[in-house]
């Protein structure tokens, strides 16, 4: 019998609340459920993978905790209260994949061969147990591709087979390239992030000084080499000075004659023009007296080498991160740029007395009664440049030590243009820390665009401090060398494999090198350093962070360890 509308009404509570009664019990006829706030967040009604969830998925990867870390499920801090407890641990059971597979492997055959590192297990033309040729299905004819523990190129359907747990690797814990003394204050913290917002725009400079001599270049170097006749990186002992800023004679002369208000060299400038560029440490020595400030670096600083690699993905290991190399290693690797740059520039100049490029004044550091070997092809143009704002009431210029390498006739007009000369080198693209780069010996003539992107990629900040300081020096063109080891193994024979010549502009416009912002940087740390008291700081680039500290440090710091009023730096290879 249907019930009348008199017998509903009287069913309802007496209290002003609807729905069921409140209560402290957890079961409901007997069944346990879930308190939970309605301010609470649901995610999903319900989890069926908290059996699965600490599987390790493909390629190592914990795949639920990557996907849904953080998530909140419904239920999840009571699920205790539904846990079934069975007889058995069912989390041991899988699936057996009774799959065919084949043991024939063959090294290179039709759909192509690829060569791992990083998953081998063992086999032929392994390095350190680290490699094996492994069969990889690949859709087209036969090519083969080498992949490296980043990911890989290769044919069509090629997938990234290296940098399985790249996320789970310890960071690196690199030294300072100066010890931090307790003595030493620091004033400022800069991160790299407020730096890369910073603009000024400057003028191209003017010419104040100009010292010293350039060979002209050999333009034999240009051509490719002949196959199966490799030209050798020679020993040529000539000598190249390094001055700082403060022990060179012509900038005290202009310091004194008030030229200038900041004084420093193109290395040191580029440097701190591309300093969010860098990962290694590095520190530059600043100091105020009066109005002036001069940028210093140190005796045997690590500006004054060429370092390799080091903005690739997976840099070279230090002896200490499991690096069995010893030739690998950073310090061994940059030591072995900076003897390639010295030697290359000697030997790709034509050595003439009768035929050379001379500057206004002579070599400055040069003292012919003391020293007897020959002077390396270099000038030094002091160039000027404006780093006022409108705000400011006196002007603020800066003085710049820069180096041109040699000179070059141009082949439509025949003037004179100026050269900088650098190098790249190859130490073996199968190694770690190679950074995924190509087979120069193969692919540096068929694959020259490919060759110089993946050095932009893996040597950034080199390449750019290169670049400013061909700017800085108004270069006409910036060669590039590309040297590689004779073989692997052998970090004290080189050859030459070809030299590429670029407008340092438009090379900047290509790296995305913004020289409005590297002066910016500049002005920055200068008014930081203008609103101190007289004294020394060091500026220094920490080594595991993307950060600057700026110290104020004792008067006397560094002095002990310099031995004259001058520094010579002449590096000399030996075999």
């Amino acid at each position: 019998m249907p019930m009348s509308l008199a017998d509903i009404v009287a069913t309802l509570p007496s209290d002003e609340s609807w729905g069921p009664s409140t209560t402290t019990d957890a079961l409901v006829d007997g069944v346990p459920y879930a308190p939970y706030s309605k301010g609470d967040k649901l995610g999903r009604m319900a989890d069926w993978t908290t059996e699965g969830k600490d599987r390790e998925g493909r390629g190592g990867r914990q795949q639920y905790n990557r996907n849904y870390k953080d998530q909140q499920v419904y239920g999840a801090g009571t699920s205790s209260l539904f846990a079934v407890q069975v007889a058995e641990d069912e989390s041991s059971f899988s699936v057996v994949d009774n799959t065919r597979t084949s043991t024939k492997s063959r090294g290179f055959g039709r759909g192509g061969a690829t060569f791992i590192r990083g998953r081998g297990r063992g086999g032929r033309d392994q390095r350190g147990g680290r490699g094996t040729f492994q069969r990889v299905g690949q859709r087209g004819g036969q090519q083969n591709g080498y992949y490296d523990n980043r990911g890989g190129r290769g044919g069509r359907g090629g997938r990234r087979f290296g940098g399985w747990k790249d996320y789970d690797k310890p960071q690196r814990n690199r030294d300072s390239s100066v010890n931090i003394k307790p003595d030493w204050q620091m004033l400022e913290e800069i991160d790299f992030n407020r730096l890369a917002k910073l603009n000024l725009e400057t003028s191209t400079g003017e010419d104040i000084e100009s010292y010293g001599f350039l060979y002209y270049y050999d333009r034999a170097f240009d051509r490719p080499p002949v196959k199966n006749n490799e030209r050798k990186l020679n020993v040529v002992d000539r000598v190249a000075y390094n001055v700082t800023t403060s022990q060179d004679p012509i900038i005290h002369e202009l310091a004194e004659k008030d030229e200038a208000t900041i004084f420093a060299t193109d290395n040191i400038l580029s440097m701190l023009m591309c300093a969010p560029r860098s990962v290694y440490s590095w520190d530059i020595v600043i100091t105020r007296n009066g109005n002036k400030i001069f940028l210093d670096k140190r005796d045997g600083s690590s500006l004054d080498m060429v370092s390799v690699n080091e903005n690739a993905a997976d840099a070279p290991l230090e002896a200490s991160e499991g690096n069995k190399d010893s030739i690998n290693f950073p310090g061994a690797l940059a030591l072995e740029a900076t003897f390639i740059n010295h030697n290359f520039v000697n030997q790709t100049v034509i050595e003439s007395d009768t035929s050379k490029y001379e500057m206004s004044h002579e070599n400055p550091f040069y003292n012919p009664s003391e020293e007897t070997e020959a002077l390396a092809s270099k000038a030094y143009k002091y160039r000027r440049f404006d780093l006022s704002l409108e705000k400011d009431e006196d002007p603020l210029h800066l003085i710049v030590r820069t180096e041109l390498d040699a000179v070059v006739k141009n082949n439509i007009s025949g003037e004179d243009q100026l050269l900088v000369i650098k190098a790249l080198n190859e130490f073996d693209h199968k190694a770690q820390g190679s950074g995924g780069a190509l087979d120069w010996r193969t692919k540096l003539t068929s694959q020259r665009g490919a060759v110089v992107a993946t050095e932009m990629k893996n040597n950034s900040c080199k390449l750019a401090r290169w670049t400013v300081q061909s700017i800085l020096a108004r270069a006409d063109v910036m060669k590039l060398g590309f040297v590689s080891r004779t073989t692997p193994k052998a970090a004290d024979r080189h050859v030459i494999l070809g030299v590429m010549g670029y407008d340092p502009r438009k090379f900047a416009e290509q790296m995305n090198l913004n020289l409005s912002n590297g002066w910016g940087i500049v002005r920055t740390i200068i008014d930081m350093v203008r609103g101190m008291k007289d004294g020394k700081y060091v500026l220094v680039k920490d080594p595991n962070k993307s950060l600057l500290r700026l110290y104020e440090v004792p008067a006397g710091t560094f002095e002990e360890e310099d031995d004259g009023p001058q520094e010579e730096i002449a590096e000399e290879g030996a075999e």
